[in-house]
């Protein structure tokens, strides 16, 4: 059964990856991917909220198949290479910095959600 939920949650999440990677990143004329930045950085928060309050199967289809399939660390990666190829090493240095403080305080945030909204005890 849990497989089935992973996929579930993965065929849901990959698709809104690629439409909200492409929304937002027509909407800004930058080299800076922040398409994939977003993705990653609402993928956090989430999988902070759901690990604190889902049930095993909640955290199979939203955790690891939903915010697997959204989050793309591979991407990240690529995009980040591509930037110092194309000589941006600032934006591909900045790409790095903000991506790993946002995701980790996103997901740290999300935590924070998750105590106060169902009155977890803090970690």
């Amino acid at each position: 059964m849990t497989p089935l939920l992973v996929a579930l949650g993965a065929a849901v999440g990959a698709p809104l990856r690629y439409l909200v990677d492409r929304l937002v990143q027509s909407r800004h004329d930058s080299l800076f991917p922040w398409g994939t930045f977003a993705v990653n950085v609402a993928g956090s928060f989430l999988l902070g909220l759901v690990a604190l309050v889902g049930s095993r199967a909640g955290i199979a289809l939203l955790g690891t198949g939903f915010c697997g399939a959204l989050t793309t660390y591979s991407t990240f990666g690529y995009e980040t290479v591509r930037l110092v190829q194309e000589r941006s090493r600032l934006l591909a240095m900045l790409n790095v910095v903000a991506s790993i403080a946002a995701g980790l305080g996103a997901a740290y945030l999300g935590t924070l959600v998750a105590q106060v909204a169902f009155g977890i005890a803090p970690l």
